[in-house]
């Protein structure tokens, strides 16, 4: 189908066909009673179809449950651990108090492992 005309806006392509194009067409009675036929597509329709045929496997959920554990991790540090705000300057220092807290976080770990 030749395309008639893109919508910037809303980042929409028009595609039309028109009697020639529908007279002859081997689907025409599956597609449409009209004459002619208009599509539109959005511009970025490849990329969201990619994402939902990602989304729709199951290596996403074990991928969204991973995540969701890793982030609870990073949230207990924040909110109990006090790292939401560094203290010592530099990526040095950033990378001494995140190894300490994360540390502590595994140490904590460890204790609840151990029988009493």
């Amino acid at each position: 189908m030749p395309l008639r005309r893109i919508r910037e806006k809303d980042r929409i392509k028009s595609y039309y066909s028109g009697k020639p194009t529908c007279g002859t067409c081997p689907i025409r009675k599956a597609c449409t009673d009209a004459p002619f036929r208009t599509v539109t597509r959005h511009m970025d329709e490849d990329a969201r179809q990619a994402a939902r045929d990602l989304v729709s496997k199951a290596a996403f959920d074990t991928s969204r449950r991973r995540r969701k554990k890793v982030e609870m991790l990073f949230a207990h540090l924040k909110r109990h651990l006090g790292l939401k705000r560094l203290r010592l300057r530099g990526l040095k220092g950033a990378t001494e108090e995140f190894l300490l807290a994360a540390s502590a976080q595994n140490l904590k770990r460890m204790a609840k492992m151990v029988p009493c």
